[in-house]
């Protein structure tokens, strides 16, 4: 090893890789980086990281000859196409046992497929998810790698020095499994995003339209919450955007045209839900809610021709029905991870990648967008019960959701009454009443299957695996149907 060696390289310089090299320097780690755009090394050497160990360098052939072995090279760029583009500038300055790692937020599958294809040039792949945003890159992310594990020990240290801290202390940075396990839980993680967001603007809602409260006092409202279970990173920096002001000294968020913009993992989390077979409704609504949003100017049209309930102020009292907006929040919180780790769950058993659930819930307490005090009551369900099915069938969730239920369902009352939209408030508890349903309407639904596509069923009198078929009209076949479960 030489000492002007430099222990890893980045390419991409946007918000995300500068200040994933900084963090890194901060951390006694000498950083070679490359951009595409050239001029943007040169800035970025003599602003951000002017004073620093980082090393600019104008090709790839330059910074790779710069890197002690294995060489580790990192990419912070868009995902799906230039990444591959990226790999195959990387590779032929690269000899075996060298390291790449996908720091974007790349498709499970494209990670898959490059795990696969580079151990074939004796090259190692780790494809890995970084959360945290901006800050969480300079100050410590939530970092979840998986794919080549021969590479895990060569980057460990550097990873697990520049993570964020679980709320035991711990660095938010473990091993996930092979193959795109990092980038699969990054996207999970990602969905949840999506739903906790969701679900924040549904009760915002609520309150401003159901309760004309002003966004100082939602901030206030918010603030409390953050003092509550609902104690996280999102309602922290909810409490803070209701309190910004513009520079005429009227609220921001009020000036902020309602139409939410999105980069695909939720919807990359939907389409897997789908795949798999899994129930997770509350991230598909989530997606389609931004979906909605972006109708904006057809939704203006639509207001003036389409009719609802007479705006009308709740007559519930006003402590009463912040309460409610909390319970309902609070619940629904509890339905989306209860289905994200459902999705997990049937991964890790389809692909046996041996996920590690209670550990994924503390890489994701600290430096991560859905930091929470919230995912230490998860780490502590799968302690007490490794193997749990589900997370509403712990005792603290499902206490919890005893006890906030009856205002979790009077508030979906008071939004339909009031015409408030509230699809993730909504789509929670129908997935709550369904998991608990001893008994759900789908005998009938195969009844109809069989009747007109000859399906088959099965009978509760009889051994399950045993499917059966109906002549229903008395001029039908006795031929059956195939058919497959979802």
């Amino acid at each position: 090893m030489q000492a002007d060696r430099c222990d890893i390289g980045l390419i991409g310089l946007a918000v995300m890789g500068q200040n994933l090299v900084l963090n890194m320097n901060d951390h006694g780690h000498r950083v070679a980086v490359f951009n595409r755009t050239v001029s943007k090394v040169d800035e970025f050497i003599a602003g951000p990281a002017k004073g620093t160990n980082v090393v600019g360098t104008h090709t790839i052939e330059e910074m790779c000859g710069l890197l002690q072995r294995p060489r580790r090279v990192m990419l912070m760029v868009k995902a799906g196409a230039v990444v591959d583009q990226t790999i195959g500038q990387i590779v032929p300055h690269l000899e075996k046992g060298d390291i790449i790692i996908d720091g974007g937020n790349s498709l499970y599958t494209d990670t898959d497929r490059r795990v696969k294809d580079l151990a074939k040039a004796g090259i190692l792949f780790i494809g890995t998810g970084v959360s945290g945003g901006e800050d969480g890159a300079r100050h410590g992310p939530s970092i979840m790698p998986g794919g080549n594990a021969e590479a895990w020990p060569h980057v460990r240290d550097i990873f697990r020095s520049i993570a964020a801290k679980d709320l035991d202390g711990a660095p938010c940075c473990n091993w996930i499994g092979p193959d795109g396990a990092g980038h699969y839980v990054k996207m999970v993680h990602n969905g949840i995003e999506y739903g906790d967001m969701q679900l924040i603007g549904e009760a915002y809602q609520l309150l401003k339209d159901g309760m004309e409260l002003s966004p100082d006092e939602l901030s206030r409202i918010f603030g409390e919450w953050n003092r509550s279970e609902l104690d996280s990173f999102l309602i922290e920096i909810t409490a803070k955007i209701f309190a910004k002001k513009d520079d005429d000294g009227q609220p921001l968020v009020d000036k902020i045209l309602d139409t939410a913009g999105q980069k695909g993992t939720g919807k990359w989390t939907a389409i897997s839900a789908l795949d798999l077979g899994m129930p997770v409704t509350l991230i598909g609504e989530s997606v389609f809610a931004r979906c909605l949003s972006a109708l904006k100017d057809e939704r203006v049209r639509a207001a003036a021709i389409l009719e609802g309930p007479p705006p009308a102020v709740a007559s519930a009292a006003r402590k009463d029905f912040i309460e409610n907006v909390r319970s309902a929040l609070y619940c629904s919180k509890i339905i989306s991870y209860a289905q994200g780790y459902m999705l997990l769950r049937a991964a890790d058993q389809e692909r046996n990648w041996n996920l590690k659930m209670g550990e994924i819930a503390l890489m994701w307490s600290g430096g991560c967008i859905i930091r929470s005090v919230f995912l230490g009551d998860i780490n502590k369900a799968f302690d007490r019960n490794p193997a749990l099915e589900n997370l509403l069938m712990d005792d603290f969730f499902s206490a919890a959701i005893n006890k906030y239920q009856k205002g979790w369902r009077q508030t979906l009352v008071d939004a339909i009454e009031s015409g408030i939209p509230v699809p993730a408030f909504s789509t929670a508890l129908a997935f709550y009443d369904g998991y608990r349903a001893r008994r759900l309407p789908a005998n009938l639904l195969q009844a109809q299957r069989d009747f007109f596509g000859a399906h088959t069923y099965e009978r509760i009198d009889r051994p399950r695996g045993e499917f059966l078929h109906t002549d229903w009209t008395g001029h039908g076949g006795k031929t059956a149907s195939s058919s497959y479960n979802a």
